[in-house]
């Protein structure tokens, strides 16, 4: 036939070996996302059982007006505005240190700072939760150092968020090894022909380091931003889905977890799920977008 493009033994062989993987993709996650896309206008609840039927945009209507969804989204923001810029500044800061020369044992410290990584999450948020207790290591540390009335991590409003970004921290290993693996990858050239211009320490990392790492530095930011919209986990090992304090740990993806999981009621939990889908989409492709002024690939001329 005149239109069938010949396919040479190389690519049948390539398409052979992502087949699992490409069944996979479908039925675990495309036909799931279209499910849950065709429950948004159905009346799908296993607590009420009933007869199915067609709803048209109910739900979408009874989102607009949930008070709830829209709190939880905030509360979603407000920690992704103070999480993201540590998760994604600390571990470029650490890897550049431990790419120091002048640093020593360098790879113990890179050892040390990846272990906490491959413990458990459930087990490291109740270490945490030990070590932000009124009587745990870090308000003991602070007592030592003159604070008289240490913070109430876990149960003062204006202190959980601070309190679930030094959580965070515990898994800052793995962005340590990506950031460093970057800095590896850097040509030593550029660094001997700034140092030949004169350029100093500072002037080497603005204008080498980081436009090299750009692409390193962008790949982390989707990633932290993808998780940070998925985020619930902490809070509900820590709070039991609960929401406390005074709300302030009821996370959107915990808000839809217990919709679909505790309340049953699978078409506005698929509602919830295809909202923050939206808003996660947007933002990457706005950072996407914004990425053309700052991310510099090397192959670009």
């Amino acid at each position: 036939m005149p239109w069938r493009v010949p396919m040479s033994r190389e690519a049948r062989h390539g398409y052979l070996f992502i087949l699992p993987w490409i069944i996979g993709f479908i039925a675990f996650t495309a036909l799931p996302m279209a499910a849950t896309f065709v429950f948004t206008f159905l009346n799908v609840s296993l607590a009420e059982p009933g007869p199915l039927r067609f709803v048209g945009l109910s739900n979408y209507r009874r989102l607009l007006g949930d008070e709830q969804a829209w709190a939880a989204l905030g509360v979603t923001a407000r920690f992704a505005l103070m999480w993201l810029p540590v998760v994604v500044a600390l571990p470029f800061l650490l890897a550049l240190a431990l790419n120091s020369r002048s640093l020593r044992g360098s790879g113990a410290f890179r050892v040390l700072l990846f272990m906490p990584y491959v413990v458990p999450f459930v087990a490291g948020a109740l270490i945490w939760q030990n070590m932000l207790a009124a009587d745990g290591w870090i308000n003991s540390a602070l007592r030592l150092l003159g604070v008289a009335h240490p913070p109430s991590w876990l149960h003062d409003p204006a202190w959980v968020t601070p309190g679930l970004v030094l959580i965070g921290l515990w898994g800052v290993g793995s962005g340590i090894i990506v950031n460093l693996a970057g800095l590896r990858a850097i040509p030593t050239q550029l660094y001997d022909a700034a140092l030949l211009d004169g350029a100093g320490w500072w002037r080497r990392l603005r204008h080498v380091t980081i436009p090299m790492m750009s692409p390193v530095l962008f790949y982390t930011i989707i990633l932290a931003v993808v998780e940070v919209m998925q985020y619930f986990l902490v809070p509900l090992v820590l709070f039991e889905g609960s929401g406390d304090p005074g709300g302030a740990t009821r996370f959107f993806n915990l808000y839809l977890y217990q919709t679909f999981f505790t309340f049953q009621e699978m078409s506005y939990g698929s509602t919830l799920a295809w909202l923050l889908f939206v808003i996660t989409l947007a933002v990457t492709l706005l950072l996407f977008r914004l990425s053309r002024r700052w991310v510099h690939y090397t192959s670009e001329r």
